[in-house]
């Protein structure tokens, strides 16, 4: 099930990210942020590849490093659901896998739209945006 839209990034990993560099010059988060993005980016087409291939450990690996990626920038739902799919695929799944990447995508495609919907917001609340 997918993440509500405005839950999908928790507010205590984000306010940790953004103690590891706390005046933004660094923009550390922003660069965190655009590193998942690109991720994700590389990812879904691996994903989709071996969900039409029927390749479950193709599917499994993509979810697993999703799962990690995704719980450090505070997109908890979305690494549950990576955890999930692993671990049924970990554990001899044999059915179908296009309902879970299904899943992934769409979830996936939430997550992105609220880091967008985030780095907007960040550059228009930062006094050097556009600088």
């Amino acid at each position: 099930m997918p993440s509500a839209p405005g839950n999908v990034l928790d507010a205590g990993a984000l306010a940790a990210l953004r103690a590891l560099d706390p005046t933004g010059a660094g923009k550390l988060l922003e660069r965190i942020l655009a590193a998942f993005q690109n991720s994700t980016g590389r990812l879904v087409p691996r994903l989709h590849a071996a969900c039409l291939s029927g390749d479950a450990n193709a599917v499994r690996e993509v979810a697993h490093t999703l799962k990690s990626s995704s719980a450090s920038i505070g997109a908890l739902g979305l690494s549950r659901l990576c955890a999930n799919v692993e671990t049924m695929i970990r554990n001899g799944f044999t059915g179908p896998l296009e309902p879970h990447v299904t899943a992934l995508d769409a979830e996936i495609a939430i997550v992105l739209n609220a880091l967008e919907k985030l780095l907007r917001t960040d550059q228009e609340t930062t006094p050097d945006a556009g600088a």
